[in-house]
């Protein structure tokens, strides 16, 4: 099908990440991982407001009382509505920081951080409840990347980038427990990176260095595929007033200078209107 793409924040992020429609404000949450800020976009007023966090933040996502939580390099912190920030989960370990993270149907945080000078893994994919008590799920993790679940909540998608494919495990609201792990789908294309589940069940990936975002069935089979004017895209979101929009963050770092001169739109945030139609995000309940 015939897909438009358009400019919703340009910008020259190093490491964009973490799209998040919130709709109690109809804003757009996404992060420069890098830079450590945090954004918020309003689409109504095409303004683009930022956060300075004193650490990188691979995640925000907002909060059911207001403010924010933020996964930060060395844990987990929240926001106040005032801007007060304090610790909910502190795990500082050299080498590793907080990357992507998702809010599941229950409320709870699962945070995943990345290390990159192990390549058998060396961080982990935790779940944090609302009072901030944290348990690891998996371990041995290099590269915690895309989270999401299915519109019955009954699946939970996950992606380890350096293991090159998409995960499903089996989960359960009540308990927050995700066992059975196994693949959904092999990526052939780039690197899977962020992903975003959509009202019927499909799976969106973004490929960082393949230059394209891909939907694949509940089946993992692939259905399609949006080429981008980007080589790094990073993850993305559905959201606007309908949640048919797909918002996508991307990345400049590590590209040349050739290199963004051939892709200036490289760390702009993009959206692809109308493309399907998504659901929206729970807010983290602490």
């Amino acid at each position: 099908m015939p897909v438009s793409i358009d400019v919703a924040v340009r910008a020259q992020a190093e490491l964009g990440e973490d799209p998040t429609w919130d709709h109690s404000s109809a804003t757009l949450l996404w992060v420069d991982v890098l830079a450590s800020e945090v954004h918020r976009y309003a689409p109504a007023r095409d303004d683009d407001a930022v956060l300075v966090v004193p650490q990188h933040v691979g995640a925000a996502k907002p909060r059911s009382r207001g403010g924010l939580v933020l996964n930060l390099r060395d844990g987990v912190a929240l926001v106040e509505p005032d801007g007060a920030k304090t610790w909910l989960v502190y795990w500082a370990r050299d080498g590793v920081r907080g990357n992507d993270a998702a809010v599941d149907p229950a409320g709870r945080l699962w945070a995943g951080t990345s290390r990159y000078d192990q390549a058998d893994g060396g961080g982990w994919l935790a779940r944090v409840e609302p009072n901030g008590d944290a348990k690891v799920v998996l371990d041995r993790v290099a590269v915690s990347n895309g989270l999401g679940w299915s519109p019955d909540g009954s699946l939970m998608y996950y992606v380890d980038s350096a293991q090159g494919r998409v995960d499903v495990l089996d989960y359960d609201r009540d308990s927050g427990q995700a066992v059975n792990r196994r693949p959904l789908c092999e990526v052939d294309r780039g690197v899977p990176d962020g992903l975003c589940v959509d009202a019927d069940g499909c799976v969106w990936v973004a490929l960082w260095g393949g230059g394209a975002v891909r939907r694949y069935t509940p089946a993992g089979e692939l259905d399609l595929e949006v080429e981008l004017p980007v080589d790094q895209p990073t993850a993305c979101c559905f959201g606007g007033e309908d949640f048919t929009d797909l918002y996508v963050t991307t990345a400049r770092t590590g590209l040349s200078e050739a290199a963004l001169a051939e892709r200036p739109l490289s760390g702009s945030v993009l959206v692809l209107p109308g493309v399907g139609s998504g659901m929206p995000s729970t807010a983290f309940a602490g």
